[in-house]
């Protein structure tokens, strides 16, 4: 399992509900088409974070790197419908971070210790 971690921080006129409703039409249509695993949207909680911190934090699950480059492959070909839903997402956001994590040890470092 891979983790897609996105830290994003909404554009000034943008509210809170209408981006989770959005997130939610959004991530739920490409997991219902197998394009995701699971996913799950947080907030700052009382608004107590560090500095690096933006207000939203989204991850969202990938069975491994093949299905996160095929999600990609198939975001290219989005049709009218699934536009719609993504620009009103991400005309949101002023701002977001992301990176790709793994679980560690993964199996195949573990695998190579034991052989050492």
């Amino acid at each position: 399992m891979n983790l897609y971690h996105c830290m994003i921080e909404l554009k000034s006129d943008a509210k809170a509900l209408a981006f989770a409703s959005a997130c939610e039409t959004w991530l739920a249509t490409l997991a219902e088409q197998g394009l995701i695993g699971q996913w799950r949207l947080m907030r700052r909680k009382l608004g107590l974070a560090s500095g690096a911190h933006c207000d939203f934090l989204l991850e969202i699950e990938l069975a491994d790197l093949a299905q996160l480059d095929a999600t990609f492959r198939a975001l290219g070909h989005v049709d009218d419908a699934a536009q719609r839903h993504y620009d009103q997402l991400h005309h949101m956001i002023a701002h977001a971070e992301v990176g790709l994590f793994r679980p560690f040890p993964d199996p195949e470092r573990r695998e190579r210790i034991a052989l050492i």
